[in-house]
């Protein structure tokens, strides 16, 4: 197995700190932070209203105590079928069954609530909708990740820390075809993400998505999300069409061509990162020049 830039940085898996910071999905940090930043991008009025204390605290909490709480319960409830995940060989880590992740997620989870007297009550809402859907989504009863269709709808929670970022600066709800489009967005992504797993979770009995339809159907199904994503964002600005227009493009390729879907999967956290900086720069560009 070849060593990446982020193993090199981090601490050996074998160490508690390593352990944990991998179970939080490093490279998975921006899809909970990025949205943060954008929505504080377009909240803010001023460069100041960019870092209130609200403004850090939230960016501060989203980027690892919510991944900590979200990939620890799916790492808890998903152990048996990890055992069978070659990804957990490789670039995560397999829960160890030790009273320290249950006990982080429980404070994590605490963490979340304690912004909930400091923010609007439209914030107040998608912060527990975050933490109910971030639950649910692994958990018993609903665990929505073994419902088809549900498991994607259900993944509109990467877009509630932007929503919840957006009402703490601006004092008001973000516009609903923003929310809409950003939606539609993460459902693509979720289920472009399971294409991996279709294998080793149709080997463990679970259904997804992308079980039921397979890895062409897939690609159509991730390739129609993303492009009703652009079509709601067109309704806002012509730019966030744009930028998200790209992944119909890339699904696109991706199908037709010869890369090995396992392998594209790992390109997403650079392409969501340069998406979501330019829609961040493209709010800044307006804040200062206007």
């Amino acid at each position: 197995m070849t060593e990446s830039a982020i193993d090199r940085v981090l601490p050996t898996r074998e160490t508690t700190a390593g352990y944990l910071l991998r179970l939080s999905r490093p490279r998975f940090w921006p899809y909970l932070a990025g949205p943060v930043v954008v929505g504080i991008a377009y909240a803010a009025g001023t460069p100041s209203e960019l870092f209130a204390p609200i403004a850090v605290a939230l960016f501060a909490y989203f980027l690892v105590p919510a991944n900590v709480f979200l990939y620890g319960i799916n790492d808890v409830f998903d152990a048996d079928i990890d055992a069978e995940n070659p990804k957990k060989d490789e670039r995560e880590v397999r829960y160890r069954d030790d009273r320290l992740v249950p006990g982080l997620i429980v404070l994590s989870g605490a963490f979340g609530l304690a912004f909930v007297p400091f923010v609007p009550t439209a914030g107040a809402v998608a912060m527990v909708a975050f933490l109910v859907l971030s639950v649910e989504y692994s958990a018993p009863p609903l665990r929505f990740k073994t419902t088809p269709f549900l498991d994607s709808i259900s993944n509109g929670l990467y877009v509630l820390p932007g929503v919840v970022a957006y009402v703490a600066v601006a004092k008001t709800a973000p516009p609903i075809a923003a929310i809409v489009g950003a939606w539609l967005w993460t459902m693509g992504m979720h289920t472009f993400s399971a294409i991996p797993d279709i294998d080793p979770d149709r080997a463990a009995g679970i259904d997804t998505t992308a079980t039921v339809l397979g890895e062409s159907r897939t690609y159509v199904y991730c390739g129609l999300c993303w492009l009703a994503a652009a079509i709601a964002f067109g309704t806002v600005h012509p730019l966030f069409a744009a930028i998200l227009g790209i992944y119909p493009v890339f699904v696109a390729f991706v199908a037709v061509s010869s890369v090995d879907v396992d392998r594209a999967y790992w390109w997403f956290p650079v392409l969501n990162t340069a998406a979501g900086a330019t829609l961040t720069l493209g709010a800044l560009w307006v804040m200062l020049y206007g």
